[in-house]
């Protein structure tokens, strides 16, 4: 029962990491975008300050201009994360995937709902965590890194790896590792 539990919990995990991702990305950006609009730029620490940037291109401010065709490669790599999260049974991964997804998610939803120049999927995203020394970037960027990095370390580790097995994992006392205990006859009377 226990074992059952344990391995429906990672597909529990990922639609909440997905909606927390997605939520605090959204609201984020959505206070950006209303209190950075005006050119403010608040300074928080060392090199850290929040500065408002409109990106119509991919991460890093590449490919400007390319907004649908990042539009739809993006809902392509969310399809395909969905089918992939599937065979995920370890709560590391299933936490991984919910953080690429749900960054995914966030950009894709700008790109949807955000005015922009072009055209269907041609929204921008709203960066605006910028460092001065690294391209200006936002929540659903820092998840889909740490998502992707975690996932990429979670399958080196096999302690933590998935299987797509659905028996619990034996221990040294299972019925799979000693021999079968006869069973009780109505003969010996």
């Amino acid at each position: 029962m226990v074992a059952l539990a344990v391995r429906r919990a990672p597909r529990a995990l990922t639609p909440l990491v997905v909606g927390g991702v997605v939520l605090a990305d959204q609201l984020t950006k959505r206070w950006a975008a209303a209190d950075l609009s005006d050119g403010r730029v608040i300074d928080i620490v060392w090199t850290l300050r929040l500065n408002l940037v409109l990106n119509s291109g991919s991460a890093f401010s590449v490919g400007r201009g390319l907004g649908p065709v990042l539009g739809v490669l993006a809902v392509v790599v969310v399809i395909v994360l969905i089918r992939i999260g599937r065979v995920f049974n370890s709560p590391a991964t299933a936490f991984g995937l919910g953080a690429v997804l749900g960054g995914a998610i966030g950009n894709l939803t700008d790109r949807v709902f955000r005015h922009g120049s072009g055209g269907f999927l041609g929204g921008y995203v709203v960066d605006f965590i910028d460092f001065q020394w690294w391209p200006v970037f936002n929540v659903a960027d820092m998840a889909i890194v740490c998502g992707a990095l975690g996932l990429a370390w979670f399958s080196t580790r096999s302690d933590l790896g998935d299987s797509t097995d659905d028996a619990a994992p034996s221990d040294p006392t299972s019925a799979v590792d000693r021999p079968p205990t006869p069973e009780p006859s109505n003969l010996d009377a």
